[in-house]
């Protein structure tokens, strides 16, 4: 059997009590080297067979899964936040339905998650925005036509942007050629949750600068929206008194209010 655990954005404390103990019951570990944080395979026992994914290819890491499903060996694919979000797991799930081999997921906290925990933010601020979208700027992986950085930043919704810090120039300029003004709040967060974790406030103009001024060239994440600076939002409905629910009524207003 094979388990797919998010690892979390950093902190080796953020990884699901559920991922832990996978981690402390898996005969194999494959970790993405390069990003999941080495303080976790400490959960691993002392007779685990534990290889960095960094350094093999898609066959080299089936291979491996392969050869423990035959030994009826227990594998964990420990991979980086939430395996769903640029985790690429699918092309792993497919060659193992191939195989036949089992497999389940077992969820971690992303980045935006993360980073919005270090900074006390809301992403959904009523009034400001309702939406969360997580993009990406094109490298190497192209990104399809319809979803390019100009048409998502036209709806001027709260963004997290991954896998982009070596394009801050070009972000900054699509964000506002698609609808953000110069001046829009954003946050450059270097290693969210992480212990040298560093994170920036800035305008969607300053990113670039920003960027250069403090080192960053790597392993950051870009957030973007009004919601950053929370200001003139309105209040959640959810706890006005004049708002009924299921587990509550309404209160009637007095002279007071």
């Amino acid at each position: 059997m094979v388990y797919f655990v998010g690892a979390g954005c950093g902190a080796a404390d953020l990884i699901t009590v559920r991922g832990m103990h996978m981690l402390e019951q898996a005969d194999v570990i494959i970790y993405a080297g390069s990003l999941v944080n080495p303080q976790l395979l400490q959960y691993a026992k002392e007779a685990c067979e534990i290889y960095n994914s960094a350094k093999m290819t898609l066959d080299e890491v089936i291979d491996v899964m392969r050869q423990a499903e035959k030994e009826q060996k227990m594998t964990v694919r420990l991979h980086t936040g939430d395996q769903s979000v640029y985790g690429a797991v699918r092309e792993q799930m497919d060659r193992l339905d191939e195989l036949g081999i089992s497999y389940e997921s077992c969820p971690g906290v992303s980045a935006c998650f993360g980073a919005a925990a270090s900074l006390n933010l809301e992403y959904t601020l009523p009034g400001i925005s309702q939406s969360l979208i997580i993009t990406r700027m094109e490298g190497k992986t192209k990104v399809p036509e319809k979803e390019q950085i100009e048409s998502f930043a036209a709806h001027e919704a709260t963004m997290a942007i991954y896998l982009s810090t070596g394009m801050l120039g070009e972000l900054s300029k699509r964000l506002i050629a698609g609808g953000y003004g110069a001046d829009t709040p954003a946050v450059l967060i270097y290693k969210a949750t992480w212990p040298e974790e560093e994170a920036y406030r800035c305008t969607v103009a300053e990113l670039e600068q920003t960027a250069a001024e403090h080192g960053i060239t790597k392993t950051a994440l870009v957030l973007v929206g009004e919601v950053i600076a929370h200001q003139n939002y309105q209040k959640s409905r959810l706890y006005a008194p004049d708002f009924s629910t299921e587990f509550r009524q309404a209160k009637e207003k007095t002279c007071r209010d």
